[in-house]
């Protein structure tokens, strides 16, 4: 024993000597080209440029304030004003017209699925996968075209709802265009929906066409059960495997989306297309609570936000965008119609093809992002966590020595950035491995859904892309009412309004938030613009709740609580229904707690719940199953040990509760918003389980209901 210590006090030596030695270099490299770094890069103006005002208060009084952004419209806003552009069709024209036979869409070509043995002897299914085949921007609007006049060909009328109801892929894309042509609303569905959610939106919407795809189609032999109205359905076909369209209701007429464009070719009709004030689309919310509900949305809507958006995300004309969000969310949707008008290829992916080390990707074969080699992303929250934590973790079980220089170079780079320095040597010596998960040429990352936490944010611009920019917006506002400047060096905030919007801050007395607080004004979040939809379908009350129009503009109420910073940009401090008043007075923010504590190695999801009648939160914790394995050996458990069994162990689950009131007090948590209890779940919460949606917001009344045996045991004990 006495040897293996000194053994290891030799390693920690020779560890910390080499380190020394690597800070000895790079401070005399560091006084030898700061002057030219200084020259070349000019700090002093990516500060200004940072500390710039972004917004100014255009009315207030002493129970609101509203802000509205000081940035003037970019190229692509006015030409989209210019050119009239008002609805998504003319969008697609216009982009046909300018951009041709340029790259627009791109899939994936899977050459075969073949069984992979696993070192554990398992057999897994793997894809063996080429190149990417593209359709240009004329090959892909002809194709639109006569998708849509092939669902005219097979009955559809126009002004009556469409329902999509698939995974994102470039027929997705296609299909929707295809509606927008001929003024078909499309009502989209989340892919993760549970039965009884898909059904109430194909049912409320009256829809006798519905759009899916080869891996949906065997949910409609239940499904179809429940949407009597439902006479058609068109299925996108899978590459390798033929679909099988049996046991579908007999009356159902079952088609494959080639045969529909087949049918468009040789109908001979002109395009009837929408205005302005027409639908586009009627996006159904998997709902953090309650019954999903339809957002009606405008073209109007969907261009005024697009206006906005090419105004704060700039693109180059060799960028390529990578598509794998869910496309029935808008954050998503919105972002590929941004490439589509500044022309810029959109490749097609999947969370299980994404990178070289996903699911279905087969040894020796690229995962998309390495063949893709995409310059922008967008991602929620969550995927950002998974990176954040996965590299933490990759370097706990690697070599002490590349864990120091890791952390020495990552200290090196924050330091210079905060200055307004990149650290180009840096980056091609350590982090240029990181970058190659996602191709090597990400030069941008769009974050929605969620706010980011600050030491996210900060980790993956320093590891993995110098631009992250965050914004916030909501359904109801399609995807964005404010985003972060391309120039803002700061995290943890949301940004400022799109110049096609205004954010109302207005006091919430139960909250005790209000807007002459100091030294930030507070309150409830409202937004008014044309980005924000005419209201919710079929719910008038609802719709009478949360939407009013003054002054000729429509306003939203967001239940969302911000501050308001001096430079005009806001902050996202909490939600009205995420805020529990303990027994003891003080207010705990489930959402906030849940953002500080999602960063804790050990935790792969966690739920917090607070009894108003306690003067303590309890939690419940979807483990890390690396660590948790870890822990378990530490109490005697064999490492093959199942996740099962280590979640009943009391031991085990006390040594989580312990790793998360540590992590709770780094991150400066209050000591009643540190979960005093805690249950280490079993299951992965995933969409298709109903515990969180498909942008992975977690749906805390069906998690609650749950594990509500749980909740009541942790408050007895």
């Amino acid at each position: 024993m006495e040897s293996t210590l000194m053994e290891h006090r030799s390693n920690t030596s020779w560890v910390e000597g080499a380190i020394g030695a690597v800070k000895a270099i790079t401070f005399i490299c560091d006084v030898i080209t700061y002057p030219v770094y200084l020259l070349l890069q000019r700090p002093w103006e990516k500060r200004r440029l940072s500390s710039k005002q972004k917004g100014k208060v255009i009315a207030s009084d002493q129970k609101s304030l509203t802000v509205r952004t000081v940035a003037l419209p970019q190229e692509n806003h006015t030409l989209l004003i210019k050119n009239e552009i008002d609805t998504m069709e003319k969008v697609i024209r216009y982009v046909v017209k300018k951009y041709g036979e340029k790259k627009c869409l791109g899939t994936r070509q899977i050459l075969a699925e073949e069984d992979e043995e696993q070192p554990d002897g398992r057999i897994f299914k793997k894809y063996k996968m080429g190149d990417y085949l593209w359709t240009s921007f004329t090959e892909t609007d002809a194709i639109a075209t006569n998708f849509g006049k092939g669902l005219l060909a097979l009955g559809q009328e126009r002004l009556k709802n469409v329902v999509i109801f698939g995974e994102t892929r470039a027929q997705w894309f296609i299909a929707a265009q295809g509606c927008f042509k001929q003024n078909f609303p499309v009502v989209t569905i989340y892919a993760t929906l549970g039965e009884d959610a898909i059904a109430h939106g194909i049912n409320e919407t009256e829809v006798t066409f519905v759009i899916t795809t080869h891996e949906l189609l065997p949910k409609f032999k239940t499904i179809l059960k429940c949407t009597p109205k439902v006479k058609t359905i068109i299925y996108m076909e899978d590459q390798i495997s033929e679909t099988d369209t049996s046991g579908l209701r007999e009356d159902v007429n079952v088609i494959a989306f080639k045969e529909v464009v087949k049918k468009g070719e040789s109908l001979q009709i002109e395009n009837s297309p929408p205005s302005a004030t027409d639908t586009a689309i009627i996006m159904y919310t998997s709902g953090s609570t309650g019954v999903p509900k339809g957002v009606i949305l405008t073209h109007e809507n969907i261009v005024s936000t697009l206006k906005g958006f090419t105004d704060v995300v700039p693109t180059k004309p060799n960028d390529v965008y990578l598509a794998y969000l869910p496309l029935a969310h808008v954050f998503e949707l919105l972002s590929e119609y941004m490439c589509l008008f500044s022309g810029i290829p959109i490749g097609y992916s999947t969370p299980l093809t994404m990178a070289d080390t996903s699911s279905k990707i087969m040894r020796g074969t690229k995962g998309d992002a390495s063949v893709l080699k995409p310059s922008i992303i967008t991602a929620v929250p969550l995927i950002l966590d998974r990176i954040y934590k996965g590299i933490n973790d990759k370097l706990d079980h690697g070599s002490p020595m590349k864990k120091s220089l890791f952390y020495f170079a990552f200290n090196y780079k924050k330091k210079w950035m905060r200055k307004g320095f990149t650290t180009p040597l840096i980056d091609s010596l350590i982090f240029c491995h990181v970058k190659q998960a996602l191709g090597g040429r990400v030069r941008m990352i769009v974050s929605g859904g969620a706010p980011l936490s600050p030491d996210t944010h900060e980790f993956i611009r320093i590891c993995l892309c110098n631009t992250v920019v965050q914004g916030y917006g909501l359904t109801e506002t399609c995807a964005a009412a404010v985003v972060m400047d391309i120039n803002d060096m700061t995290m943890g905030r949301a940004g400022s309004p799109l110049t096609v919007c205004d954010v109302r801050l207005t006091d919430w007395d139960e909250g005790n938030y209000k807007v002459t607080d100091k030294p930030y004004p507070r309150g409830e979040i409202l937004i008014g613009g044309n980005n924000v939809s005419i209201g919710y379908y079929k719910l008038n009350e609802k719709t009478k709740e949360d939407f009013f129009v003054e002054d000729g503009q429509r306003w939203f109420r967001t239940g969302d609580i911000g501050e308001y910073h001096p430079d005009g940009v806001i902050r996202i401090i909490d939600r009205k229904k995420d805020l529990v008043k303990l027994q003891t007075g003080e207010y705990v923010s489930l959402g906030k707690v849940e953002t500080q504590l999602k960063i804790c190695p050990i935790v792969e999801n966690i739920c917090v719940y607070v009894d108003p009648r306690k003067d303590y939160s309890v939690a419940l914790v979807v483990p890390n199953p690396v660590l948790l394995t870890e822990i378990g050996e530490k109490y005697g458990f064999d490492k093959n040990a199942s996740v099962d069994k280590l979640c009943e162990d009391s031991r085990v689950e006390r040594e989580v509760l312990h790793q998360i009131v540590l992590h709770g007090k780094k991150c400066k948590l209050q000591k009643f918003e540190i979960p005093a209890n805690i249950k280490v779940c079993k299951e992965m919460w995933t969409p298709d389980m109903g515990l969180v949606t498909a942008a992975f917001k977690l749906k805390r009344k069906e998690i609650y209901e749950r594990y509500q045996h749980d909740l009541n045991r942790m408050y007895a004990s």
